[in-house]
Protein backbone atom coordinates (compact mmCIF):
# COMPACT_ATOMS: atom_id res chain seq x y z
CA UNK A 1 0.00 0.00 0.00
CA UNK A 2 2.63 2.70 0.89
CA UNK A 3 4.76 1.84 -2.72
CA UNK A 4 1.50 2.59 -4.12
CA UNK A 5 1.07 5.83 -2.39
CA UNK A 6 4.45 6.77 -2.67
CA UNK A 7 3.97 5.87 -7.15
CA UNK A 8 1.12 8.74 -6.54
CA UNK A 9 3.09 11.09 -4.40
CA UNK A 10 5.63 10.30 -7.85
CA UNK A 11 2.87 11.40 -9.91
CA UNK A 12 1.59 14.36 -8.39
CA UNK A 13 -1.16 13.04 -6.36
CA UNK A 14 0.31 13.39 -3.15
CA UNK A 15 -1.74 16.58 -2.12
CA UNK A 16 -5.01 14.65 -3.39
CA UNK A 17 -4.05 11.79 -0.69
CA UNK A 18 -3.01 14.46 1.81
CA UNK A 19 -6.60 16.26 1.33
CA UNK A 20 -8.71 13.26 1.43
CA UNK A 21 -6.88 11.60 4.62
CA UNK A 22 -7.36 14.69 6.27
CA UNK A 23 -11.16 14.91 5.13
CA UNK A 24 -11.19 11.13 6.86
CA UNK A 25 -9.55 12.32 10.03
CA UNK A 26 -12.60 15.72 10.11
CA UNK A 27 -15.06 13.42 9.46
CA UNK A 28 -14.25 10.33 12.30
CA UNK A 29 -12.56 13.09 14.84
CA UNK A 30 -12.79 16.94 13.87
CA UNK A 31 -10.69 19.25 12.97
CA UNK A 32 -8.87 19.36 16.46
CA UNK A 33 -7.60 15.99 15.33
CA UNK A 34 -5.94 16.98 12.24
CA UNK A 35 -1.80 16.81 12.65
CA UNK A 36 0.12 17.35 9.35
CA UNK A 37 2.59 14.33 10.70
CA UNK A 38 -0.05 11.65 11.04
CA UNK A 39 -1.15 12.44 7.31
CA UNK A 40 2.56 11.71 6.23
CA UNK A 41 2.58 8.92 7.53
CA UNK A 42 -1.02 7.41 6.69
CA UNK A 43 0.33 8.87 3.27
CA UNK A 44 3.32 6.85 3.64
CA UNK A 45 5.89 9.74 2.75
CA UNK A 46 7.80 11.90 4.74
CA UNK A 47 7.26 14.63 7.60
CA UNK A 48 7.60 17.43 5.74
CA UNK A 49 6.00 16.13 2.73
CA UNK A 50 2.80 17.95 3.19
CA UNK A 51 4.06 21.27 4.04
CA UNK A 52 5.60 21.29 0.67
CA UNK A 53 1.80 21.06 -0.44
CA UNK A 54 0.09 22.90 2.14
CA UNK A 55 2.71 24.82 4.25
CA UNK A 56 1.49 23.92 7.85
CA UNK A 57 -2.05 22.17 9.21
CA UNK A 58 -3.67 26.43 8.50
CA UNK A 59 -3.02 26.08 4.79
CA UNK A 60 -4.22 22.60 4.76
CA UNK A 61 -7.75 23.50 6.55
CA UNK A 62 -7.79 26.18 3.95
CA UNK A 63 -7.76 24.07 0.95
CA UNK A 64 -10.04 21.71 2.80
CA UNK A 65 -12.65 24.81 3.04
CA UNK A 66 -11.74 26.41 -0.24
CA UNK A 67 -12.98 23.02 -1.90
CA UNK A 68 -16.05 22.59 0.67
CA UNK A 69 -17.20 25.89 -0.58
CA UNK A 70 -16.44 25.29 -4.56
CA UNK A 71 -18.49 22.10 -3.95
CA UNK A 72 -21.22 23.42 -2.12
CA UNK A 73 -21.45 26.42 -4.84
CA UNK A 74 -21.96 23.71 -7.15
CA UNK A 75 -24.27 21.47 -5.00
CA UNK A 76 -26.47 25.07 -4.75
CA UNK A 77 -26.46 25.93 -8.30
CA UNK A 78 -28.45 23.03 -9.80
CA UNK A 79 -30.91 23.64 -7.15
CA UNK A 80 -34.89 25.86 -8.81
CA UNK A 81 -35.90 28.04 -5.65
CA UNK A 82 -35.06 28.75 -2.64
CA UNK A 83 -36.38 25.79 -0.58
CA UNK A 84 -34.47 23.49 -3.32
CA UNK A 85 -31.19 25.14 -2.51
CA UNK A 86 -32.23 24.67 1.37
CA UNK A 87 -32.43 20.98 0.22
CA UNK A 88 -29.04 21.23 -1.42
CA UNK A 89 -27.77 22.39 1.41
CA UNK A 90 -29.02 19.77 3.93
CA UNK A 91 -27.65 17.34 1.18
CA UNK A 92 -24.14 18.38 0.90
CA UNK A 93 -23.75 18.61 4.81
CA UNK A 94 -24.71 15.02 5.04
CA UNK A 95 -22.49 13.99 1.85
CA UNK A 96 -19.46 16.18 2.76
CA UNK A 97 -19.59 16.52 6.61
CA UNK A 98 -15.88 17.18 6.90
CA UNK A 99 -15.84 20.15 4.68
CA UNK A 100 -19.16 21.23 6.52
CA UNK A 101 -17.07 21.45 9.94
CA UNK A 102 -14.16 23.61 8.34
CA UNK A 103 -15.86 25.93 6.32
CA UNK A 104 -17.78 27.64 8.62
CA UNK A 105 -15.33 27.89 11.50
CA UNK A 106 -13.48 30.64 10.33
CA UNK A 107 -10.99 30.57 13.11
CA UNK A 108 -9.62 27.37 10.98
CA UNK A 109 -8.28 28.80 7.64
CA UNK A 110 -7.03 32.04 6.03
CA UNK A 111 -10.32 33.93 5.11
CA UNK A 112 -7.94 35.80 3.17
CA UNK A 113 -6.96 32.66 0.98
CA UNK A 114 -8.03 33.78 -3.06
CA UNK A 115 -9.30 30.40 -3.64
CA UNK A 116 -11.49 30.10 -0.67
CA UNK A 117 -12.95 33.89 -1.19
CA UNK A 118 -13.83 33.00 -4.95
CA UNK A 119 -15.67 29.48 -3.80
CA UNK A 120 -17.26 31.50 -1.33
CA UNK A 121 -18.25 34.12 -3.17
CA UNK A 122 -19.74 31.48 -5.81
CA UNK A 123 -21.68 29.80 -2.81
CA UNK A 124 -22.93 33.12 -1.27
CA UNK A 125 -24.32 34.43 -4.82
CA UNK A 126 -25.83 30.78 -5.34
CA UNK A 127 -27.69 31.36 -2.07
CA UNK A 128 -28.49 35.11 -2.97
CA UNK A 129 -30.22 34.40 -5.76
CA UNK A 130 -32.54 31.89 -4.55
CA UNK A 131 -33.87 34.70 -2.00
CA UNK A 132 -34.13 37.02 -4.66
CA UNK A 133 -36.33 34.65 -6.47
CA UNK A 134 -38.99 34.85 -3.83
CA UNK A 135 -41.88 37.09 -4.10
CA UNK A 136 -41.62 40.43 -2.60
CA UNK A 137 -44.28 39.31 0.29
CA UNK A 138 -41.62 35.92 0.64
CA UNK A 139 -38.99 38.28 1.49
CA UNK A 140 -40.26 40.82 3.71
CA UNK A 141 -38.41 44.33 3.77
CA UNK A 142 -35.56 43.20 4.12
CA UNK A 143 -33.64 40.80 1.78
CA UNK A 144 -30.60 40.52 3.46
CA UNK A 145 -32.64 39.32 6.85
CA UNK A 146 -34.26 36.98 4.63
CA UNK A 147 -31.15 35.25 3.10
CA UNK A 148 -30.51 35.19 6.98
CA UNK A 149 -33.31 33.34 7.84
CA UNK A 150 -33.01 31.11 5.08
CA UNK A 151 -29.61 30.48 5.94
CA UNK A 152 -30.18 30.01 9.31
CA UNK A 153 -32.91 27.10 8.53
CA UNK A 154 -30.62 25.53 6.48
CA UNK A 155 -27.49 25.92 8.36
CA UNK A 156 -29.02 24.84 11.88
CA UNK A 157 -31.18 21.60 10.50
CA UNK A 158 -27.90 20.53 9.00
CA UNK A 159 -25.79 21.21 12.14
CA UNK A 160 -28.27 19.47 14.33
CA UNK A 161 -28.89 16.45 11.94
CA UNK A 162 -25.12 15.85 11.68
CA UNK A 163 -24.49 16.03 15.39
CA UNK A 164 -27.52 13.44 15.68
CA UNK A 165 -29.76 16.11 18.12
CA UNK A 166 -32.52 15.57 15.40
CA UNK A 167 -33.12 11.67 15.60
CA UNK A 168 -35.66 11.78 18.06
CA UNK A 169 -37.46 14.69 16.11
CA UNK A 170 -37.30 12.97 12.63
CA UNK A 171 -38.34 9.28 13.67
CA UNK A 172 -36.47 8.07 10.67
CA UNK A 173 -38.12 10.59 8.42
CA UNK A 174 -35.98 11.27 5.01
CA UNK A 175 -33.69 14.34 6.30
CA UNK A 176 -34.45 16.10 2.56
CA UNK A 177 -38.38 15.47 2.72
CA UNK A 178 -38.26 16.71 6.41
CA UNK A 179 -36.51 20.03 5.36
CA UNK A 180 -38.91 20.71 2.81
CA UNK A 181 -41.98 20.56 4.78
CA UNK A 182 -40.07 22.91 7.72
CA UNK A 183 -39.14 25.05 5.16
CA UNK A 184 -42.47 25.29 4.26
CA UNK A 185 -43.70 26.61 7.28
CA UNK A 186 -41.35 29.79 6.76
CA UNK A 187 -41.21 30.37 3.34
CA UNK A 188 -43.89 29.47 0.80
CA UNK A 189 -44.44 30.56 -2.78
CA UNK A 190 -47.17 33.07 -2.02
CA UNK A 191 -45.22 34.95 0.69
CA UNK A 192 -44.46 34.21 4.82
CA UNK A 193 -45.95 31.35 6.91
CA UNK A 194 -49.11 33.05 8.47
CA UNK A 195 -49.35 36.24 5.75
Amino acid sequence: MNSERERAYHHGDLRRVILDAALDVIATNGPGALSLRDLARRAGVSHAAPAHHFKDRTGLLTAVAAEGYALFADALAGAPDLRERGVAYVRFAATHPAHFQVMFQPDLHRTDDPDLLAARARATEALRAGVADLPPAGRGEDDRLAGVAAWSLAHGFATLLLSGNLSDAMEGRDPEAAFRSLAGLIFTPEGRAGD
